[in-house]
């Protein structure tokens, strides 16, 4: 991690998550309930007795404390939380005046608290004013908060038989996670479960650390409505990717409401959802829709962890081959990017072996033929030679009830084209569905590349997946799809994984010289207010950012005399800090080929500027400027997010950039190798590296463009709202910034 001397980067934002002593919260040696009863009949009873039994079987001492009441449930009760002897771990508020008794912890000293109440900002206005008087409690003492609006479910009973690496859970929801909870019924081990709650203090951010240092933890899935904290989510997540602990999310809020209202293009495109998924796949999180994919995806991950940490199967076949090492080397992508990994299908039945290719196809995985020697080796008394075993691979059914069933398993995995094998079994003859189970069972005990498993059958109570299937290690699903997408997420993590770097390590701390004369560029506009382009440009240059060359003029000679210095055709345009979007007005002219068509130009555009303007429009003058011809306009800038602060977009600009809307993001601090990666997300990225006979552009040059951004969208995080690059016209060699806008916060 960074050291504790960096505190903060530049922007202000934390460079490392707090120290939270979770353990001291999950495993307490003494617990105070405040409000306890026998009443079962309320919730404070069955709570009371539910910590109670939890207490006894944990070897924690149970303290109740209630004014009435001499014993509950066998135990001597205290008539306040100051009569409780000794240091206080954990105190369980069940009071109505839960944010009264909050007080009285804090003077008590205990180590942690839960409010399980709800009625605070879920609730409106008045439980909002509620709960900021419990966050300024938290802020004046050191007794860590779990909740408000929280449950039980930190404290379940989870099953210790069962092995393998284990799932942790974070929830925002008890009732959204009792699915995930519920998969030890069918042989998934889980370990951790914190439900956050509101969040006023314990966050999402403080259990993914912890959970992700637990040796037995494998993935930690969560069900997430809303992050307490952008920053803290990205350095929990880059602390799960250092330690290569995969994480899985729900998180709902998939809306346009979140869209921010913005003068710039970036702002209007960036919306709330958007940034949050640019956030995981910048560290590798993997983001599903349904409860049923949270499960089967951290299931999968959990169960086809590395031995050893160490690389996957075909990580370790790409590194060492010198042709995907070259490639490599040409691409600037992971060797493992330039071929993938290859996905082998087999199926007792060639329409679930069709219908699984298909969908595996469509969802991106590399489906490549087995090689002519294990074709040749499968039809040699194994297959019948009129099914197919080039890939996917039809045995038509009867082999799998004879040994050349194991023996048609072992060529297949055998294969050097195949780096993870999906067998659907559709678990409708159990003489045939048995022997295949076991076969891929004991199969999977001789190698390290990975085996998926559908059992397709609706029942789910077939021997064969009961006891053979949901037995084993295997990741087994129950769906085609959920099979596929977990395919996918583990490829997509261990590609992320084995190149990761935190962006973290070398963030900024103190600003660059540049931000010294972009502030006084700044200086030129009101707080909330937008630059014009002639100044939104001159902070572009100190930074580095090269823009078209342009000429400001306040008179029709002067523009006649800089577009024969530029050179006819020149491009001319009203700069005005109150004139934004100059083309939907007919404030620019591209193509002025004469002195008469520019003075023209500029006397039309100066009336059409006053009138769009009114007559305290402020005009800094028309600019004229080169014509810059050739190359793919794109678009660079920077908006404002509630929740993660400056935000980099990249994509495909000029003026229909609204409508097309093919962008991507990033959130500060991250390196030109990242700015690789998030232009490759671009649907239009072929027509950088040239498409139907165009040439490349400079794709290095654009990301340079991106770099500089982002690095001024740190330094100048508390002064600038949004900035836009639109067109940044990126050339065979280069990049011009045709026309930009600053907008001071």
């Amino acid at each position: 991690m960074p050291s504790s001397e960096a505190v903060v980067d530049v922007s202000g934002r934390p460079l490392a998550l707090r120290d939270v002593d979770i353990d001291a919260f999950l495993h307490p040696k003494t617990v105070a309930v405040i409000g306890a009863s026998e009443n079962l009949a309320k919730p404070n009873g069955a709570m009371t007795r539910k910590f109670k039994s939890w207490s006894e079987k944990h070897g924690s001492e149970f303290f109740p404390v209630h004014p009435e009441h001499d014993e509950i449930y066998g135990s001597k009760v205290f008539r306040s939380i100051f009569d409780v002897p000794g240091e206080i771990d954990l105190a369980i508020i069940l009071t109505g005046a839960a944010v009264d008794t909050f007080e009285e912890v804090l003077q008590r000293k205990a180590k942690f608290a839960v409010i399980f109440a709800a009625g605070f900002s879920e609730t409106g206005a008045t439980g909002e004013a509620l709960e900021a008087r419990l966050e300024a409690l938290v802020r004046t003492g050191d007794v860590r908060l779990l909740g408000p609006n929280t449950n039980l479910n930190a404290f379940e009973d989870f099953r210790d038989e069962l092995a393998g690496p284990s799932i942790a859970l974070i929830t925002q929801s008890g009732h959204q996670g009792r699915p995930v909870f519920q998969g030890q019924e069918i042989g998934i081990r889980l370990t951790h479960w914190a439900p956050t709650g509101n969040e006023v203090d314990l966050e999402f951010a403080d259990f993914a650390r912890y959970f992700a240092d637990q040796p037995e933890v494998g993935v930690i899935a969560a069900y997430i409505e809303g992050f307490k904290d952008g920053r803290t989510l990205m350095l929990a997540a880059d602390h799960c990717a250092r330690l290569r602990k995969p994480m899985v999310v729900v998180k709902v809020g998939r809306t346009d409401e979140g869209r921010s209202m913005a003068k710039a293009h970036t702002g209007h495109l960036t919306g709330a959802d958007d940034v949050v998924s640019a956030v995981f796949r910048q560290f590798g999180v993997t983001r599903v829709d349904g409860l049923d994919e949270l499960l089967d995806t951290a299931t999968a991950l959990a169960r086809t962890r590395p031995v050893d940490n160490g690389l996957p199967h075909w990580q370790r076949r790409e590194r060492s081959s010198p042709e995907g090492a070259q490639r490599a080397r040409r691409s600037g992508e992971p060797a493992s990017a330039t071929r993938g990994p290859g996905v082998a299908i087999y199926a007792i039945s060639g329409g679930t072996g069709a219908h699984m290719a298909d969908m595996a196809a469509a969802a991106g995985l590399r489906l490549p033929e087995l090689t002519e020697e294990t074709q040749r080796a499968l039809h040699d008394g194994l297959i019948p030679k009129y099914l197919r075993v080039s890939n996917p691979v039809d045995c038509g059914g009867p082999p799998v009830m004879r040994p050349a069933g194991r023996k048609i398993l072992d060529l297949i995995i055998a294969d050097p084209n195949v780096d993870i094998l999906i067998c659907p079994i559709t678990g409708a003859l159990e003489a045939m569905s048995m022997p295949l189970a076991r076969d891929l069972v004991e199969v999977a005990k001789t190698t390290d590349k990975p085996i998926f498993v559908v059992w397709g059958s609706p029942v789910g109570t077939e021997p064969a997946y009961r006891d053979v299937l949901l037995a084993s290690q295997l990741p087994v699903f129950r769906t085609f799809h959920n099979c596929v997408q977990a395919v996918k997420a583990y490829l997509d993590y261990w590609t992320f994984a084995t190149r990761y770097r935190s962006p973290f390590d070398d963030a900024p701390t103190e600003p660059l010289a540049a931000a010294t004369r972009a502030r006084k560029v700044l200086e030129a506009a009101q707080p909330g207010e937008a630059l014009s382009e002639h100044a939104s440009k001159q902070l572009l240059k100190a930074y580095g950012i090269k823009p078209s060359r342009d000429i400001l003029c306040e008179s029709a000679a002067a523009a006649v005399r800089a577009a024969q210095s530029l050179k006819f055709p020149v491009v001319m345009k009203v700069s005005s800090p109150d004139l934004l979007h100059k083309s939907d007005l007919g404030l620019v002219e591209v193509g002025v080929d004469s002195a008469k068509a520019v003075r023209t130009a500029y006397d039309v555009m100066l009336r059409r500027a006053q009138r769009a303007g009114g007559k305290h429009v402020r005009l800094d003058g028309v600019i004229v400027s080169e014509l810059v011809s050739g190359g793919v306009e794109t678009v660079v800038g920077v908006s404002q997010d509630p929740l993660f602060g400056p935000v980099v977009m990249a994509g495909l600009g000029g003026i229909f950039v609204e409508v097309l809307k093919d962008v991507t993001f990033r959130v500060p601090p991250f390196d030109g190798d990242e700015a690789h990666r998030m232009l490759r997300e671009l649907a239009g990225y072929p027509l950088l590296t040239g498409v139907r006979g165009r040439k490349p552009v400079d794709v290095d040059a654009l990301v340079d463009v991106i770099t500089k951004v982002q690095r001024l969208s740190l330094d100048l995080a508390g002064d600038i709202a949004e900035l836009d690059i639109n067109p940044l016209v990126v050339r065979p060699r280069g990049a011009v910034a045709l026309d930009a806008l600053v907008v001071r916060k």
